[in-house]
């Protein structure tokens, strides 16, 4: 019985022919499932990546024309003996409110040194010296979706033989403007180890020397398009990105739409909107484990006690993003027709949000870190293009619904991305938090000092930080 079986079972097993041919086959199928294997984790999950949709759109007034001057004109910026006298009129006829007593800037922009920074402004702040320091850089205008879009242009000078300069976008916040970029400029337009920049800085539409839309919903997706066909129209076909506050937003948008274009994306302020699970982790355990939720100890002094750090400071300090998501024309009005209460509207933001220990101190820490004439240069440029209500409007249109439910929160950067984290910063990002947004961070900084206006209040710190992230890039 058993030689029975042992004869059927050798009947049944192939020949050593058989076994060779065999194996060959269980080779060739292994290769084969595992070259289809790659090609759609690989190949095909790469021409699947996900862009931002660029659409179209049309911002100007009346109906869209069958063709659009694409020329770039020179502008400069002037003023007038009349602006400067109306001006000083309506600062004369200022009605201000008494302080109250020990309140400092805890209850917004303390009257009593608001009265100082007015005096400065009314008998010693040149504007015309000024303006001539605004036209020291190059300024243009183009006419982009049926608005005059406003860019300084800064080119290097003197580049050594067989360099070139990489083009690098660098785009403001709010209450900001294309001038916090004037003291960085220089230190990104003279080479160094090399590398050299041609910067271009615009307006975002709606602030300062910028048109402002003249229709409802333009959005940072359409500032993001308006921005990238600016970057295509001066003939930049790969660029790299700066930005902060909206200019984050903005550039973030722009690497989303045409992640081909965009070299390397570099940020100072990356608000975290999604909140998940690993988020909601990461807060329980962080304080106690940080190295399982992927916290350093920088992210840990940064972020806990978090309802203190957190939440109860974002909700001292949203109360005028409610405003202006909600009702801007309404607050907007008295703004624009007042310039001390739009000095104090906007440099209130430049003292807090550089740091928030300065809510506690008399004249709220303006002048530490800023000049009064770089700061009321910075307001008169929303006061002589009265653009402060439009500049308001931004946050309606950004702000109108759930932001998790936009198109662009939905879509990943790809794009090689630079992150640096000021310590004053309003809210801080761990790079665990950046990265399911930022697929690509090769570069994550924790700055020494600095807070919300990087550009403007730190701009040697922030130059070398988009130095040595270029460098990776290019490497």
């Amino acid at each position: 019985m058993l030689g029975h079986m042992s004869e059927a079972i050798k009947d049944m097993l192939p020949s050593s022919m058989d076994l060779s041919r065999l194996q060959l086959l269980v080779v060739s199928t292994a290769v084969g499932a595992g070259g289809l294997l790659v090609y759609f984790l690989v190949i095909r999950r790469r021409t699947k990546t996900k862009t931002l949709p660029m659409g179209d759109g049309w911002w100007g007034a009346g109906e869209k024309p069958l063709a659009e001057d694409e020329e770039i004109h020179p502008f400069q910026i002037e003023t007038s003996d009349e602006e400067i006298k109306d001006l000083y009129m309506r600062i004369d006829q200022t009605r201000f409110t008494p302080s109250l007593e020990d309140s400092q800037f805890n209850y917004g922009f303390n009257s009593t040194h608001l009265r100082k920074v007015v005096s400065y402004w009314r008998n010693q702040f040149d504007w015309k010296k000024q303006v001539k320091l605004l036209n020291k850089y190059p300024h243009f205008k183009t006419k982009i979706e049926g608005l005059d879009v406003h860019f300084v242009h800064v080119r290097p000078s003197g580049l050594q033989e067989g360099h070139s300069a990489k083009p690098l976008l660098m785009v403001h916040g709010w209450p900001g403007s294309f001038f916090e970029f004037y003291k960085i400029l220089p230190l990104l337009t003279e080479g160094r180890d090399g590398l050299v920049f041609e910067v271009i800085c615009p307006s975002i539409p709606g602030y300062g020397f910028s048109e402002a839309p003249h229709k409802t919903g333009f959005d940072s997706i359409a500032a993001a398009r308006i921005f990238y066909k600016l970057m295509q129209r001066l003939g930049f076909k790969e660029f790299y990105m700066q930005g902060g506050d909206w200019g984050g937003l903005i550039t973030t948008n722009i690497a989303q739409m045409r992640p081909e274009n965009v070299k390397g994306l570099h940020l100072n302020f990356f608000p975290v909107t999604k909140h998940n699970l690993r988020m909601l982790v990461s807060l329980l355990l962080g304080a106690y484990v940080p190295f399982l939720v992927g916290f350093t100890r920088e992210d840990v002094k940064r972020i806990f006690p978090y309802f203190k750090k957190n939440v109860y400071e974002m909700l001292r300090e949203s109360g005028y993003m409610h405003i202006q998501a909600t009702k801007p024309d309404t607050a907007g009005c008295g703004l624009n027709d007042s310039p001390v209460g739009l000095a104090a509207y906007i440099l209130e933001k430049f003292s807090t949000w550089t740091d928030k220990q300065f809510r506690d101190l008399e004249d709220g820490g303006l002048e530490r870190k800023f000049s009064l004439d770089d700061l009321l240069t910075n307001v008169m440029i929303y006061w002589v293009t009265g653009s402060m209500v439009s500049s308001m409007r931004f946050y309606k249109e950004n702000l109108n619904g759930n932001p998790e439910k936009r198109p662009d929160a939905k879509i990943g950067v790809c794009v090689p991305t630079g992150l640096a984290v000021f310590p004053n910063e309003l809210l801080h990002g761990p790079l665990v938090w950046a990265q399911p947004r930022y697929k690509n961070v090769i570069s994550y900084s924790y700055m020494l000092r600095g807070g919300h206006f990087a550009a403007f209040e730190e701009p040697e710190l922030l130059a070398e930080d988009i130095r040595q992230f270029v460098k990776k890039v290019e490497k």
